[in-house]
């Protein structure tokens, strides 16, 4: 009993520790040390003005992110199709901020809520899809992935192109709507303050409503909650446009936080890392909060990490996968632990 109520509390603890310890060790056959890399990393990334605000910055996308794809999950819907909606929701806020004229107080809340908007458009379409002809959310949100990067490398490199533009992006959004940077002299914008607070919402909406109540339970059995007088199809469709929509955030965000314009490949990969980040947090907001933390020092320490200790940023990637490989281990386990205990009382 006592294994199997803190297994899903340090879970996540010995996944992220076991792939720190394979990843040290593929650092040490890089010909660096381990303990100098760690070292360079966190301390870059945590312990400094700037390097913490740099990952405040990394972690804001992220956790918009994976909030999106736990509030899916809670319907029994696996949406992967993040980083698209990544894309859309910056395009969003890109033609907002670029044709849209208005004071801050009103230009930057219209310019998140088109990011939003153009997010949960395009996590709409497989919810649709889930829930009225039955096609698989994990095969249509992962094929338009490709559709939405694709549809904005034309966009940066045609009709949005700034002009005489060495590379593809767009021309520079107004300053009106751009986010404010809250740790000055770093990157931190307020980007992350506005993730947190979404964070509290969702976890408000899933946990103290009727409304969560409803995605909880088509999430653990739709056809007891369709016997029940809840509409699993609508159920589904909400929760996976209001997932799009809060990866519209992750590059609303982006765009108005870090970058102040559209950039080809706006995104390095936030959306599949907030799906690891999903999982490593076991549906706990208090986790999601820390992995994302965890997951934006990563990324934030990695240059530094290659430059102090020669390990190559790539060991950063390597730990990233093993985190989420030794997290699907310990779920297997614990569902076979959780077998066993049913075998057992029978």
């Amino acid at each position: 009993m006592i294994t199997k109520r803190f297994l899903p509390i340090f879970s996540p603890l010995i996944a992220i520790t076991s792939a720190l310890i394979v990843g040290a060790f593929l650092i040490f056959i890089a010909g660096a040390n381990p303990i100098a890399a760690y070292t360079a990393l966190f301390q870059e990334s945590l312990s400094t003005y700037f390097g913490f605000g740099n990952t405040l910055t990394k972690m804001a996308p992220l956790l918009f992110v994976s909030t999106g794809v736990l509030f899916g999950l809670k319907a029994g819907q696996f949406n992967i199709g993040g980083e698209g909606q990544i894309y859309f929701g910056a395009l969003g806020s890109t033609l907002v901020g670029l044709y849209i004229q208005a004071p801050s107080f009103i230009h930057v809340p219209l310019a998140l809520l088109a990011g939003f908007i153009f997010g949960a458009f395009w996590g709409w379409i497989p919810g649709y899809l889930k829930a009225i002809r039955g096609v698989n959310e994990v095969i249509t949100s992962l094929l338009l992935n490709y559709i939405a990067i694709n549809l904005i490398s034309y966009l940066t490199q045609n009709p949005l192109k700034e002009l005489n533009a060495p590379s593809p992006y767009s021309p520079l959004i107004a300053k009106s709507a751009q986010l404010p940077i809250i740790l000055p002299g770093s990157l931190a914008h307020g980007g992350i303050l506005l993730a947190i607070i979404v964070v509290g919402i969702i976890w408000i909406i899933v946990n103290r409503s009727t409304l969560g109540y409803r995605i909880t339970a088509v999430g653990l059995n739709p056809k007891a909650s369709d016997y029940a007088g809840i509409s699993v199809q609508c159920t589904i469709m909400l929760a996976m446009t209001v997932a799009g929509g809060l990866a519209g955030l992750a590059g609303a965000s982006e765009v108005m936080g870090l970058k102040y314009r559209l950039f080809e490949q706006i995104s390095p990969g936030y959306g599949f890392d907030a799906i690891a980040i999903a999982f490593l947090s076991r549906g706990s907001v208090l986790g999601l909060v820390l992995v994302s933390l965890f997951f934006g020092a990563l990324r934030s320490g990695a240059n530094v990490m290659q430059r102090s200790a020669g390990a190559p940023v790539t060991v950063i990637y390597a730990i990233q996968g093993l985190t989420v490989l030794f997290i699907a281990i310990g779920l297997a386990l614990e569902h076979r632990l959780i077998q066993s205990n049913n075998v057992d009382h029978r």
